[in-house]
């Protein structure tokens, strides 16, 4: 790999970095270059090693993965990832061009696909992409399972109006539907906001299309 400037790069967390290359030499290469801009990583010399291991620490990571390994290939192993619901961010790497694979990968989502010799500032780069995706995906189920949480404390009746609500209709017409009195419509509203942490309606809106919440049968 060629020479870089190594710098730190500032992250709000410490990401892992998991490295599958059966080259020791070149795993090794690789597990420098992340430790010198300041990641934690982990070798493995086999996708047999990596999926029989623990995995995954749970915190921000990407997979950074030679294509042909003895045994399990590398698109296996994303594929053995992808069945088990495991959702890392994966940079390929292979001596070989091959186009055909390289957009199979891709398709399966793959963040990228690096040909050997690389830049160490493209691998950088990658690896900056894949751990920025990571970190997204993690708030956004973070935030999900919170709404959820929100979402079970609500009574049946606040659950109805949070469906409602969110259609767009009036109190009056809530109301009506749900044959209560209108000042009791305003009263669970404005407890599903206050629980759900919603400043606005459009906000609740967002929620609810979120949490995929349907309007109940007229």
């Amino acid at each position: 790999m060629a020479q870089h400037s190594v710098r730190k790069y500032a992250v709000a967390e410490e990401p892992v970095i998991v490295v599958v290359d059966d080259d020791k030499d070149f795993r090794d290469s690789l597990g420098g270059l992340f430790n010198s801009v300041g990641f934690k990583v982990k070798l493995f010399g086999s996708a047999a090693e990596l999926l029989e291991g623990e995995l995954l620490p749970d915190m921000v990571s990407c997979l950074v993965l030679d294509v042909r390994l003895p045994g399990l290939s590398g698109l296996n192993v994303q594929a053995e990832l992808l069945k088990a619901n495991t959702s890392i961010p994966i940079i390929f790497m292979t001596g070989h061009g091959d186009i055909p694979m390289s957009v199979k990968a891709m398709k399966a989502g793959a963040v990228d696909f690096l040909t050997k010799p690389f830049r160490d500032q493209d691998m950088l780069d990658a690896v900056m992409i894949a751990i920025e995706r990571d970190r997204t995906r993690r708030k956004a189920e973070r935030r999900l399972a919170d709404l959820k949480s929100r979402f079970e404390r609500l009574s049946p009746r606040e659950r109805e109006v949070l469906a409602l609500v969110t259609t767009g209709l009036k109190n009056k017409q809530i109301a009506f539907q749900l044959d209560v009195a209108e000042i009791t419509v305003k009263a669970h509203r404005r407890h599903v906001m206050q629980k759900m942490g919603a400043q606005s309606l459009a906000e609740l809106t967002k929620i609810a299309e979120a949490l995929d919440i349907k309007s109940p049968p007229s």
